[in-house]
This record gives C-alpha cells, structure tokens and sequence, in this order.
C-alpha cells in the first residue's frame, strides 16, 4: 500500500476535480438557458470546449515538455478557480462565453500535461490497474456530481454551484501540491525561448516519432477516431431518448445513472483481473463491445432496451481505454508525451467540430433514428479494423511488455 500512496492521493485530487467539472457544466448551462432561453446557446457552450483545444494546443506540449508539471498542473487548477469564481459577476453572456473559452483552454492543457505526470509518478507495472481506477473515480463523478449540483441548487442558485467547482478547483491544486515532483532533470532544456520555430521543430519531433513507430501512431489514432465517433454519435443521444423514445426526464435521468452503473462495474472488473487482462484484448473487443451498445441504443424501442444498450457502452468502454492508455503511456516517451498528445488532439478536436455538425444537421434534415444507427455501424467498423490492428501477428512484440 506504501507504493500506492501518491496514486492514491492523485486519484482523489482526479476525483475532486471531475465532481466539481459536472457540477460547473450543469451549473453553467442553466445559467446560460436562464439568460437566453435558447438550445442554441446551449450548443455553442459545448462546441467552446474542441475549439479551445484547438487554440491551445497546437503550442501547448512545446510548453508541458519543458516546464515542471506537477508546477503547472497547480498553476491551471488556481487559475481555471480563479476564472470560475468570477462568472456570477460578469455583466453579460458574451463575457460568460469568453471566460468560459479561457477556462476550456486551460483545461485542454491541463489534460496532456496531466497524462505526462502520471505517466512519470506510476510505474509500469501499475498503469493498468491505475487507469481502471481512474475510470472508476471518473465514473464515481458523473454519478457524484450531478447529484451535488442538484443540492446545490436546491440550497441556493446555480451561481452557489459556480463558487463550489472554484473551491473544488483550489482543494484539488493543493493535492497536487502534497505529490513528488517528478520532474528533476530539466537543466538542458533551461534558457530556451518559447517562440514559434521552437513550436515548428516541435512538431517535426513529433512528425518523425510518428513515421519511425508508425504502428504506435496508428493505435492512437484508432483511438482518438473511436472518441470522435462517440462525441459525434453521443449529441444525438439526449434528443432520441427524449424526443424518439418518448422517455421521460425522471427515466432519463436512470438511463445516465445505468450508464454510470456500466462504467462501475467494468472499472471495478479492469481493477481486480488487471494482471490477467492483455492490453491487445482490452482495446480490440472493448472498442467492438462499445460499437454494439451504441446500435443496441439507437435500435431500441423502448426504456429497458435503451438502458442495455447504455449499460454496454459504460460497461465496454472501460475496458477499451484502460486498454489504450495503458499502451499509449508504455510506448510514447514520455519525453515528448505532451508534444505528441498535444499535436494529435488539435487534429481530434478539428474532427469533433466537423463530425458533430455534419451529425447534427443529417438529424435535424431527416431522422435522429437512421443517423444514429449510421454513425453506430460506421463505428463498428472502425473498431473491426482496431481489433485487426492490435490483433496483427507481426506485432505482438509490442504488447508483450504490457501482459504483466
């Protein structure tokens, strides 16, 4: 238990955080919905976050691979509490959206600069298990959170939520501030300059990383093509279980907590047999599992078969991530780590816009039911070619040092 102090103490400072996000995106979209009685303002507050990400991070890793971490991790919790805790005193919804897209580029950096410090404080024979645990303490949030905020508002307004995400925000930087600096050897990179050649040989690092282990390149890849997937197909999901399905807000809110049920117990599964459980297998049948319960839920027809289909994607997708953080933080050097997660989630978040809108628009011009189940089938068989890539013969080398 000794070795697993600081993981520990990181899961809970990860845990605090992700309670507090639920409870600000909750607390933020009925401020918004309140001041402009618009679904439209509401969908531009989410599509902030992917453009943000592109904003910040096509120079964000040059910064996370230089700088002390555990250091910046602190400075971006303060900074995105101190940028929270001033939202009720803006005088208009133009200055909340700006604050808003300041406080999503923080947390888009915070998020590679994160996986590096992890990557660094948790050995590998423990990374699995860790990332199961981590999913489990996120899972824990989404159920946590939104009930926390319900509270809330019933003591006060959302602008008392706002207030507790900030001081959520601050108790999680001091917790980080208790954990080991990991970061010790950053004499040779002392007394460069941040500008934009520094960006630009950067990304050509990263360029070459990428032709020279292009096997690991196209693992990731898979991964973030399942993510824009998920994101994409995931927009539809409130609007066909409420508008298709007829369910109502009561059931609605079982189907999330089934949902959340899922991910439980695939993270509590991923936890206990993470000595018995490949990595190869993780990401290959967790990746088809997830694919199945989407076309399980936009298949179905009534509550019981909506919540089989969620319950199959919480429960699946534990297992596919586990799986591909587990291989991205053993083969991506963590020297450049914040470089090459950086880079790839510019390319990411560019495709989460495009997907999410084209989604959108075929539902809005023919039916939420068949663009969902296309989205679901074009899924699956993006996780067909994941389970033939992991399960390719003549790369078996690079999962043998991740079966512990």
């Amino acid at each position: 238990m000794s070795s697993w102090k600081y993981p520990l103490m990181l899961l809970g400072g990860i845990g605090i955080s992700n309670v507090g996000a639920w409870v600000y995106l909750i607390a933020l979209n009925l401020i918004i919905l309140n001041e402009s009685g618009s679904p439209l303002a509401i969908a531009l507050l989410y599509i902030l976050g992917p453009i943000a990400t592109i904003c910040s991070n096509i120079w964000a890793g040059s910064l996370i691979d230089r700088v002390n971490t555990r250091r910046l991790m602190m400075v971006l919790d303060f900074f995105r509490a101190l940028c929270i805790a001033f939202i009720p005193f803006l005088p208009s919804l133009f200055y909340v959206y700006i604050l808003a897209f300041i406080i999503n580029m923080g947390s888009a950096i915070f998020q590679p600069t994160s996986m590096v410090y992890m990557t660094k404080l948790i050995p590998e024979k423990d990374r699995q298990r860790f990332n199961a645990l981590r999913g489990f303490i996120n899972s824990c949030g989404s159920l946590i959170g939104p009930a926390i905020a319900g509270i809330l508002f019933w003591m006060g307004t959302p602008y008392t939520a706002i207030h507790v995400n900030a001081g959520a925000l601050v108790f999680s930087a001091l917790i980080i501030l208790m954990l080991p600096d990991v970061d010790l050897r950053l004499e040779e990179i002392k007394g460069q300059r941040f500008t934009w050649d520094m960006i630009k040989k950067d990304l050509q690092v990263v360029l070459h990383f990428s032709k020279d282990h292009a096997y690991i390149t196209k693992i990731y890849l898979l991964f973030c093509g399942a993510t824009i997937c998920m994101t994409a197909i995931d927009s539809l999901e409130a609007a066909f279980a409420k508008g298709v399905l007829s369910i109502s807000d009561t059931n609605y809110g079982f189907l999330l907590s089934v949902f959340g049920a899922g991910i439980i117990m695939g993270s509590i599964i991923n936890a206990v047999f993470s000595k018995r459980l490949a990595v190869n297998i993780l990401m290959g049948y967790g990746t088809i599992f997830t694919a199945i319960g989407y076309i399980v839920f936009y298949s179905s027809n009534g509550f019981f078969s909506a919540a089989l289909g969620v319950f199959l994607i919480g429960f699946a997708v534990t297992f596919a991530n586990t799986g591909y953080l587990t291989f991205y933080q053993n083969h991506v050097p963590v020297k450049i780590m914040g470089r090459f997660e950086s880079i790839f989630s510019v390319v990411e978040a560019g495709f989460i816009v495009v997907l999410t809108v084209l989604i959108g628009l075929a539902a809005e011009l023919t039916s939420i039911r068949p663009v969902g189940l296309i989205g679901s089938f074009g899924f699956c068989l993006l996780a067909l070619v994941a389970r033939k890539v992991v399960a390719s013969g003549n790369q078996k080398d690079y999962f043998k040092k991740d079966m512990l």
